[in-house]
């Protein structure tokens, strides 16, 4: 075994002979966070897709913990340890954040016994301690939907959190947050990188800046463009260059369209 916790192997994924990831490699150290970014088009949410299992390779593999994760649904490589975020959060907005919490710490339990049964005491200290580590143990009791966007978006993870995963994926975490929050939710995947290994695919770049810890990889027509500190790749012509010349292709189930890119003279922004 190599030792890393994520690798992917010559995965091409073609959708009507359209190559959503053409002959991509990709691999990730234990603890590493590493953000990933390309242009529309580039193959970010099905370089997730094929990793949890929603899409499957045309060609390839992808192995997670040594595993070769193809045979797997979705529920059972979730249950391997894998956990997704996705843009738009997905909680359960009628419910406050610690039900929300205590729901995803008992996956396999049924919803009523689960809210109305006190959880055992170190399952409230779980809770108390994901509260706090998302900002919320002042709203902990309150309903979700009176949460701002940006306080889901840590919910969410946090619920991710609670199922004690290896890998967390999270998709735009900071998209439509105020500067305020995507401070905070930079400190907040920074603080977890310490236990977990994570992979964020991004937009903002000044959020980049703040999160890339290592290495970052940009994509473009679904492979590896380039990889390499984050003052390295944002200054990398060729990354330039497909960011002022994206963007054409398109990709099922993405985004919205890129914002006009900025003159060659000024510091990249990657358009969100």
């Amino acid at each position: 075994m190599s030792g890393k916790i994520l690798e992917i192997d010559d995965i091409t994924v073609s959708f009507g002979g359209f190559k959503a990831l053409n002959h991509l490699n990709f691999s990730l150290e234990p603890g590493e966070l590493r953000v990933i970014i390309g242009p529309n088009g580039a193959g970010k949410t099905t370089f997730l897709d094929i990793i949890t299992g929603k899409t499957k390779p045309t060609e390839g593999t992808v192995i997670f913990k040594g595993k070769n994760l193809r045979p797997y649904s979705e529920h059972q490589i979730a249950r391997m340890g894998i956990g997704r975020k996705f843009q738009t959060p997905r909680v359960y907005l009628n419910l406050s954040p610690r039900e929300n919490l205590q729901l995803a710490c008992n996956r396999t339990k049924d919803v009523l016994p689960t809210l109305f049964k006190s959880p055992p005491t170190a399952e409230r200290r779980t809770i108390s301690g994901l509260l706090e580590t998302i900002g919320l143990s002042h709203k902990a009791d309150m309903k979700a939907n009176l949460l701002s966007h940006g306080e889901k978006q840590w919910l969410e993870i946090g619920m991710l959190v609670a199922q004690s995963p290896d890998l967390l994926l999270v998709d735009e975490p900071v998209a439509g947050l105020t500067d305020e929050e995507t401070e905070r939710t930079g400190e907040l995947l920074t603080s977890l990188a310490e236990s977990h290994s994570i992979i964020v695919i991004e937009h903002d770049m000044e959020f980049v800046r703040q999160i890339a810890q290592g290495q970052v990889t940009v994509l473009h027509q679904g492979s590896v463009l380039c990889e390499g500190a984050f003052d390295q790749v944002q200054s990398d012509p060729r990354v330039i260059e497909v960011y002022l010349g994206s963007s054409e292709e398109s990709e099922p189930d993405h985004h919205a369209p890129a914002k006009a890119a900025p003159p060659v003279d000024t510091p990249l922004a990657i358009p969100d």
